[in-house]
């Protein structure tokens, strides 16, 4: 399979309902007239390889075309994609259960797979051995279907296998990360991770930029799609440049659960989170551009996962690019 098919096949079908209530959105915002914003979009599409939701997102309709060049697009991610990442290599990342035992020496806690009934005393004696456990389907995404599990408050060991078994779903089961209290005091229900982006070119490790991700909501995932806030991070230094925002644009000069400050945050052994996904991005060197996330153990920074597909819509949103300047010219290594 060429890269530029496998491209093609991680892309959504056109949404047209959806582009034409972008379209609705923004005339209502800027008074500008339909006919002009989906000429405009066509324009973005063209010059920058911007979809309908990044023209909506990053606001391009405010840009001026230098800005707009500065984007990473749906379009410019896909590229970097094809050239970085060889296909044949990148499922190792989407299954999960394949990414815990390539990067277990990255990972900092215990874990156990379950794909088949076979399985089953192994992931027994593991739930016996562990109170409280996070099970993760082997091929989710977003943070969906991700489980918390207290082994007792679920009624032991064979109950909580049956309850994964009946899911119908591979999984692995891992040990719960015991979060450092400085990111605990942040928001305690989830592993708050920060997204690190890496490019490995010409056998030197890039670290590219780097995002916090919130669990907000009484959610246990910080995902940005499951109520979750994303806000940036300094990649050299480890602190937290901005005030967090979800989803819906609200931005928050502190969590709303626990009030506390978020901009300004420094990261603990932030040089050590950096070195790790350094050792890590030479693991699999034919897959080379990885978004990975890394959370802030007691123990130290500790690999979460990786993602071979890592997207591009929370780098550089507008609340955070006050210059109106993306991220683009960083990728360009």
């Amino acid at each position: 399979m060429s890269n530029v098919i496998y491209v093609m096949k991680r892309l959504l079908h056109m949404n047209y309902k959806q582009m034409f209530q972008k379209i609705n959105g923004i005339h209502k915002k800027t008074g500008k007239s339909r006919l002009y914003i989906l000429k405009d979009m066509q324009r973005c599409a063209n010059l920058y390889g911007a979809g309908y939701s990044d023209y909506d997102l990053y606001e391009m309709y405010n840009l001026t075309p230098q800005q707009r060049d500065t984007y990473l697009t749906r379009g410019r991610n896909n590229a970097l994609v094809a050239k970085y990442n060889d296909p044949a290599y990148v499922g190792i990342f989407d299954d999960k259960l394949q990414m815990d035992v390539r990067f277990k020496d990255f990972l900092g806690r215990d874990f156990t797979t379950m794909k088949t009934d076979t399985d089953k005393d192994q992931v027994i004696a593991f739930l016996k051995a562990h109170d409280i456990v996070i099970a993760k389907p082997a091929n989710g995404m977003c943070g969906h279907g991700v489980e918390k599990i207290e082994v007792a408050k679920e009624g032991g060991p064979q109950k909580v296998y049956e309850h994964l078994k009946a899911n119908k779903s591979a999984y692995v089961v891992e040990e719960v990360i015991v979060q450092h209290p400085a990111v605990s005091a942040i928001y305690p229900l989830a592993i708050n991770t920060c997204r690190i982006v890496t490019i490995l070119k010409d056998g030197e490790v890039h670290v590219i930029c780097a995002y916090f991700r919130i669990g907000n909501k009484g959610h246990h995932v910080d995902n940005f799609n499951s109520e979750g806030m994303v806000a940036p991070v300094d990649e050299k230094t480890g602190i937290v440049k901005d005030y967090p925002i979800d989803k819906k644009k609200n931005l928050y000069k502190v969590h709303p659960m626990t009030g506390t400050p978020i901009k300004g945050f420094q990261f603990p052994d932030w040089d050590k989170a950096t070195d790790l996904v350094k050792r890590a991005s030479m693991v699999i060197p034919q897959v080379a551009y990885i978004g990975w996330d890394v959370a802030f153990s007691d123990k130290g920074p500790v690999l979460v996962e990786g993602n071979d597909f890592a997207g591009h819509d929370i780098y550089q949103l507008p609340e955070h690019t006050h210059d109106h300047m993306g991220i683009y010219p960083k990728f360009q290594i």
